[in-house]
């Protein structure tokens, strides 16, 4: 099974970019997709469909042209959750949880920092909650947990680890609340098999970022431990385009 996330940057905006193609080459049988930039909810009439495959989004209630988060998947869930407990960080479109049999995927698009880091406290809660609430989900069964989460979290995560120091998404508090998720028994998948490797997931769209591999990894698959015997490999697809980010995938035996 190979599971794949992606941030598209707006659906809309990705549609005239070969995404249909992009979706044919990662071969994924579940795919999600963050920062979907959904206006209105999509219902019976989204976007994008894929023949064989289901859908699920969440759009943001809030603020028009912002977050959102689908799911593709050739396999129908157990279940479906929107936000976490209690649908909490709904409103924003930030998460969807699908129920499989041996494990639940969590699709999340996790909030910046924002400039001048005036969202910092609100991410800082985000962290806590989204961590109570994957453990409690590992009680029952193992996690798969990916997306977009806007962390770099080493220095070989980033090109340019002193000068960005404190600016959003390698701060000492965000760095640290990654590293408490991890401290639960969860794994960062891709790190784990290349400890050595550099290789990122999103560029800036200034300075010729991409081009010249000035990027940050911040797209990850983060899995229960227990888990990791089913993992096959894991990957950065840096050859995808029509985003900032580039998709990663996951696959498991």
């Amino acid at each position: 099974m190979r599971i794949a996330s992606f941030n598209v940057n707006g659906i809309r905006a990705i549609l005239g970019k070969d995404f249909a193609a992009s979706f044919e080459k990662l071969g994924a049988d579940i795919l999600v997709l963050e920062e979907t930039k959904l206006s209105e909810d999509p219902g019976l009439l989204p976007p994008f469909q894929k023949e064989g495959y289901e859908s699920y989004w969440t759009i943001s209630k809030m603020r028009k042209g912002y977050s959102g988060v689908a799911i593709f998947t050739k396999i129908k869930p157990l279940s479906v959750h929107y936000g976490l407990h209690d649908g909490k960080y709904d409103e924003e479109g930030r998460l969807i949880t699908l129920e499989f049999e041996d494990f639940y995927l969590v699709g999340a698009y996790v909030p910046n920092a924002g400039e001048g880091l005036k969202r910092l406290p609100f991410r800082m809660q985000y962290e806590q909650d989204v961590r109570e609430y994957l453990h409690d989900l590992d009680q029952k069964k193992p996690i798969v947990y990916t997306g977009d989460l806007n962390v770099a979290y080493q220095e070989i995560d980033l090109k340019n680890p002193s000068s960005n120091h404190q600016n959003p998404g390698f701060t000492d508090e965000e760095r640290g609340e990654f590293g408490k998720l991890l401290g639960l028994g969860f794994v960062d998948v891709w790190r784990t098999l290349n400890p050595e490797k550099v290789k990122y997931s999103w560029w800036s769209y200034r300075f010729h970022a991409r081009e010249n591999n000035a990027g940050w990894r911040i797209d990850y698959f983060i899995v229960s431990q227990r888990l990791m015997g089913k993992v096959k490999g894991s990957e950065i697809h840096n050859e995808i385009y029509g985003s900032d980010h580039c998709p990663v995938s996951l696959d498991l035996f």
